[in-house]
Parts: C-alpha cells; structure tokens; sequence
C-alpha cells in the first residue's frame, strides 16, 4: 500500500527538485517543493511534511539558519542533502537537529531507505511518549525534558542523547554505539566529542554533576542511565 506521507524538499536546484519529486512520488509520497529558505519555512508550517529534505545552499538564506528556524517549533525528521561535506559543517547541522545527513550527488535507493528509518523512528515513539524518573520527566513526542517541572534548555543533540540513554535504562551502552546512534557511523570514534556532550548533560540534569546519579560512566566502555 503507497504511503500518504506529505515530504516538503527545499533546495533551489529545479533539477534536483524534479529528480526527487519523480522518485519520491513513483515510492508513494506526496511533494511540496520550495526554492528559496523563506518559501520553505512558510510550506513546512502550512503543509504540515512527515519529513523535510533541506539543502544548505539557498539563495537567501542559509540552511543552517533554515535549519535552526524549523527546530524552533518542527519536531518531525529534516534531512540534509548538500554539496557541502566538510566535517564541520556536518557536525553543524547534525548539532543543530538535523536527523540525517547525505552530501550531494546521491543515491536514490539510499536516500529513500534514511527517509524510512526517519519515518518510522519518528513515528515509533508515541507508544511511550514520556519517561519519568523522580524530578526529571523526558517527553519523547514533544523533544522536552523537565527537572522539577521546569523546562531544560536541551539543545537537539543533548535531547537525542538524553532520550537514547533513557530509554535503554539500566543498559551500559558502549561509546561507539551512542556516537552511532546519535551522530551516525563517522562518528564512532569521537569518543572525546561525546564526554563533552555528557558533561554540559550531567549540568542541567543531575542535581550534583561532580556526583552523577543518572548519567552514569562505565570506565572504558560507555555510559549507563540510572543506578
């Protein structure tokens, strides 16, 4: 059966549009297309996409300012699809709340397999939406966390971390396999850059950082979430 998936492309190449507008439709999607940053911030809001591929070179405005914008309140997947491949500014979007990332030219067959996964990791978490442990309650619909009922201020990444540990509460999950899961396999090795994502953590979720309770580290392997 096709899926009644909406996905909104923004990226200001016509030819890229029609390539995708031809592949995404013949795999059952319906497309909205815009060619500018501005045009594509104002369908995300009115044509309500299970997903978004956004290019980074816009003539207007950046992607990542894009990118920034739509996280502001776009809660569902954004892809990256760009010519750009630096590292930096993989890890940018990626940090900024980018789901997935895939550089310019492309394969078809790929790019339809991340939107599934994007798809349905999206989809799957409304079975259990909130996970409460004492003060602290992470709403997984919402991308929220909450300690002593105020808000976090959680960036995309620090969420996604968030989430993956709780979620696999109790579980030591080794540092390849969260560099894996929240930044994707050219990451794995980053073991540096994912202890300093686990310090500013521990800051604003555990009442004594210097005495983790929840973010827990298991030497030389990863860490585990709760006791």
């Amino acid at each position: 059966m096709l899926s009644p998936d909406n996905i909104l492309i923004i990226d200001d190449e016509h030819q890229i549009r029609r390539l995708l507008e031809i592949t995404l439709s013949a795999n059952g999607y319906k497309i909205s297309e815009a060619s500018t940053g501005k045009e594509g911030l104002s369908m995300a809001a009115t044509s309500q996409p299970v997903l978004i591929i956004l290019d980074l070179g816009l003539p207007d405005i950046d992607g990542l300012d894009v990118l920034k914008k739509l996280r502001e309140w776009y809660l569902k997947p954004i892809i990256i699809l760009s010519v750009r491949s630096s590292e930096e500014d993989i890890i940018k979007a990626l940090d900024i709340g980018a789901n997935d990332y895939l550089t310019k030219p492309f394969r078809t067959g790929e790019l339809l397999a991340r939107i599934r996964v994007a798809i349905r990791q999206s989809q799957g978490t409304s079975e259990n939406p909130v996970l409460n442990f004492g003060s602290l309650a992470i709403d997984l619909s919402n991308h929220t966390a909450r300690k002593n009922n105020e808000l976090l201020k959680l960036t995309s990444t620090e969420f996604s971390l968030l989430a993956l540990l709780a979620k696999n509460e109790g579980r030591v999950l080794t540092h390849q396999y969260i560099l894996k899961e929240v930044w994707g396999m050219g990451y794995i090795e980053q073991t540096q850059y994912l202890r300093v994502f686990i310090a500013q953590l521990r800051k604003k979720v555990e009442d004594d950082p210097a005495k983790p309770k929840m973010l827990n580290t298991e030497s030389g392997i990863g860490y585990r979430f709760g006791s």
